[in-house]
């Protein structure tokens, strides 16, 4: 894998398996990958589940909005990360929509990441988190936080740095894991 982050803000990445290959985006990127000071987390796209919202995260990705701008910074059932406590902003503001019962639902489990948000009628922004263990409550409380990308069940690299990242925070909730570039990958 190479680093990140060239002008087109895309990286190479290990092959895709078919359900990769089905979710890619209209530009032909399938997800995305997360480099941190503890290395880096790649994440596929679930397009078919949430076409507005990988819209959403691509175009921020695209835009470099999370490059030296967001981190980790909540552990416990997830790690959770965005632009928290920053001045930046999304160019389209909020999601106006909570897609999480509106295309095939995928269920908050190990490795999904999905959509932060407060109550209804809030759909989220640019804060998201990666679920650390089987989360089904969150299918469907405050209208269900919409799962948009999933870490491979196979990629070790990727789990082996969510780990360090949940031990870090864990250990000291004043910590946070610093985001040093997010890309798109192809």
């Amino acid at each position: 894998m190479s680093s990140c982050c060239g002008k087109n803000r895309t990286l190479a990445v290990a092959e895709e398996g078919p359900e990769q290959a089905e979710n890619k985006m209209s530009d032909g990127t399938s997800g995305f990958v997360i480099s941190t000071e503890m290395g880096a987390i790649q994440l596929f796209f679930a397009k078919d589940a949430a076409p507005k919202t990988c819209e959403y995260y691509a175009k921020a990705i695209g835009m470099g909005l999370f490059d030296s701008q967001a981190s980790f910074y909540r552990s416990d059932f997830v790690i959770q990360c965005g632009l928290h406590g920053s001045s930046v902003k999304h160019p389209d503001g909020d999601l106006q929509v909570n897609e999480t019962h509106t295309q095939r639902k995928i269920s908050n489990g190990p490795g999904t990441a999905a959509v932060a948000h407060w109550d209804v009628p809030d759909c989220g922004n640019t804060e998201f988190f990666i679920n650390l263990k089987q989360n089904s409550h969150l299918d469907d409380a405050y209208g269900g936080y919409c799962v948009f990308a999933q870490v491979s069940d196979s990629d070790k690299n990727s789990w082996d740095v969510i780990a360090q990242i949940r031990d870090i925070i864990k250990q000291d909730p004043n910590k946070t894991v610093k985001i040093t570039g997010v890309a798109l990958t192809p």
